[in-house]
């Protein structure tokens, strides 16, 4: 990320880099009280799971401008429930595909051209996916090829990595921004962005899955696609940075949609959006925010929805969230290294989401059969150790009230470990 720096501060400039990250993330919730369950249900037994990734990331320069980047990645892992009955899952570094099996694939595989248009220099450090240099204050930026679109849009300095800060995926991004992706958090498309000062306009169309929350990619990119459009304006208040950024989206898939599937339920059957999929659209928006409250503390919030017709498609069964929460740097109390996160959530669902819920049907990672709706509420905290300047041991804890939407079920706590090295 730039940050504006003197001319003799600026760093050199990178002609290639290398690095990698291991991440290994181990959780366990007891038994819960469940008035019943469903075919997608967290399971009310006492519960674990984990994940593990690895992957390196390679940069190069190969023309003025220019930013070529390469990330294989491995993963495996164990989700808890079979990664079933929440809207806010626990564990951000939890693929749909994680299995006992080590696999590894591309991650990443895409091009960065950077126009300069002038201004004061801005510093870029070196890390995975970014040379080392500096850039133009007024720039154009376009970047294709094969990433996460969250690699460029609804950035959020405390909240966005699982890997280093908080895990539950509705802390990660906007809760109900259905995203493109497959069902290992990466797609296809190309983003192009205009940097002025402290604003920032970006815009990006990529491929959405072949079917709801898969793994193979729809390529047909004029047919099937997921676009956002996002507005970013840094500012100082109280001399202190801080961020908003406004995202809006636009998803066109075959999808199935909740009113439909009710409509076309025999008497007696659960309604299944599966039967009734058809060309769709959904829509929605957020509002992102991130403050910094001194050298070592910050506040972020969060706010979006999605017009929540149809079934997800490729993120978290959430139409409506709300989030906020806090950062303290270690440095307050003599621990440098050291960082101490609390975050709330509060997700929500359409009253056709719910309706068809309470019929019996079964979406990509809730139904509990029935429904006794209410709000899912989440609580996070987590305390990161910092075990020297690569490396860093994480204790996670999420309080999860009406899991799935539903009162009859819950409340869960999810304990976590989380060991992290990077270089």
């Amino acid at each position: 990320m730039a940050t504006c720096a003197r001319a003799g501060d600026l760093p050199e400039q990178e002609a290639w880099n290398a690095h990698v990250q291991a991440t290994y993330v181990w959780q366990a919730k007891p038994a819960f009280d469940a008035a019943y369950s469903g075919p997608a249900s967290l399971a009310p037994w006492r519960e674990t799971g984990y994940s593990f990734s690895a992957t390196a990331a390679f940069g190069l320069r190969p023309w003025q401008g220019a930013e070529l980047y390469f990330d294989p990645e491995v993963v495996q892992g164990k989700p808890m429930s079979g990664l079933h009955g929440l809207g806010g899952m626990t564990n951000g570094e939890q693929q749909k595909t994680s299995g006992l099996t080590p696999t590894v694939y591309r991650a990443r595989l895409f091009l960065r051209q950077t126009w300069e248009l002038g201004g004061d220099r801005q510093a870029v450090a070196s890390d995975m996916n970014q040379l080392a240099g500096s850039v133009a204050a007024r720039r154009v930026v376009l970047t294709a090829g094969n990433l996460a679109v969250s690699d460029i849009f609804d950035n959020n300095s405390q909240a966005h990595d699982a890997r280093s800060q908080f895990l539950n995926w509705a802390l990660l991004a906007h809760g109900a921004w259905d995203f493109a992706a497959d069902a290992r958090g990466y797609t296809w498309g190309a983003a192009l962005e205009y940097y002025d000062g402290d604003w920032a306009v970006r815009a990006g169309r990529f491929i959405m899955p072949a079917e709801s929350n898969g793994l193979a990619l729809d390529t047909r990119i004029f047919r099937h696609y997921g676009d956002q459009v996002e507005l970013e304006h840094r500012h100082a208040w109280l001399g202190q940075a801080g961020t908003v950024r406004l995202l809006a989206f636009h998803d066109r898939m075959r999808m199935g949609g909740f009113r439909d599937a009710l409509a076309a339920a025999t008497p007696g059957t659960a309604p299944s959006v599966a039967d009734v999929r058809r060309e769709r659209g959904k829509t929605g928006f957020g509002v992102n925010l991130d403050q910094a409250l001194g050298e070592n503390a910050a506040v972020f919030a969060r706010a979006s929805r999605n017009d929540g017709q149809s079934e997800t498609y490729a993120f978290a069964e959430i139409e409506r969230s709300l989030s906020a929460g806090v950062t303290l740097q270690g440095a307050s109390w003599g621990r440098a290294g050291d960082t101490l996160g609390a975050a709330v959530v509060r997700n929500g669902l359409t009253q056709a989401h719910r309706d068809y819920l309470a019929a019996g049907g079964v979406g990509a990672f809730i139904g509990d059969g029935r429904l006794d709706y209410h709000p899912e509420r989440i609580a996070e905290a987590y305390y990161k150790v910092g075990l020297g300047e690569h490396a860093a041991l994480s204790l996670d804890w999420q309080h999860v009230a009406n899991p799935a939407y539903n009162g009859a079920r819950g409340p869960v706590d999810v304990f976590g470990l989380r060991l992290h090295g990077q270089y």
